[in-house]
């Protein structure tokens, strides 16, 4: 006997695009379906994320600077210009993170060995050591939520959303 795919309950989205139904049936509502559902559960986990990291001392920002530094590899460091490129941040903003991690012993700034004029952002090993346990506990987080959905509809969830984000990529018309 095969098993039919069990339907997700409503949610509040359903309840948006029947009302748009209702005052204007003219309007292909897919795009509002598709990107209300993305932007709830952008804010939802972001909300567990800020929960996650919490522990360690740091909200979601700060750990992206703490793990881009990580992710460069050793000897973990970049130029305040290039976390700022990565990140998408202006310089202020970046200034303000960095001001607060330093403070907390989790990076530190000096002079950039290769340009006089520049400075050098470097995880130490307090930052490398919270990064590392806030990685964890970040991911285990992703991991519950996506449990809702089996390997395959996880990996084909991942594939959709990655040609759809190309798909952004290409200026409009």
């Amino acid at each position: 006997m095969n098993a039919t795919p069990q339907q997700p309950p409503s949610d509040l989205v359903d309840a948006i695009i029947e009302q748009w139904g209702t005052v204007r049936p003219d309007l292909d509502t897919r795009a509002m379906e598709v990107f209300g559902r993305i932007f709830r559960l952008s804010r939802a986990m972001g909300d567990r994320m800020e929960k996650a990291y919490a522990p360690y001392g740091i909200s979601r920002g700060e750990f992206d600077v703490l793990a881009t530094l990580r992710r460069a590899g050793e000897p973990y460091a970049l130029s305040p210009r290039q976390l700022s490129a990565t990140l998408m941040l202006t310089t202020g903003g970046m200034t303000g993170r960095l001001d607060k991690l330093e403070r907390a012993g989790l990076l530190r700034r000096s002079p950039d060995p290769h340009d006089r004029r520049g400075l050098q952002v470097t995880l130490t090993e307090k930052g490398l050591t919270v990064l590392d346990e806030a990685v964890g506990a970040g991911l285990a987080t992703e991991t519950q939520a996506l449990s809702a959905l089996d390997d395959e509809q996880a990996g084909q969830l991942a594939d959709l959303l990655r040609q759809l984000l190309a798909g952004t990529q290409t200026p409009p018309h």
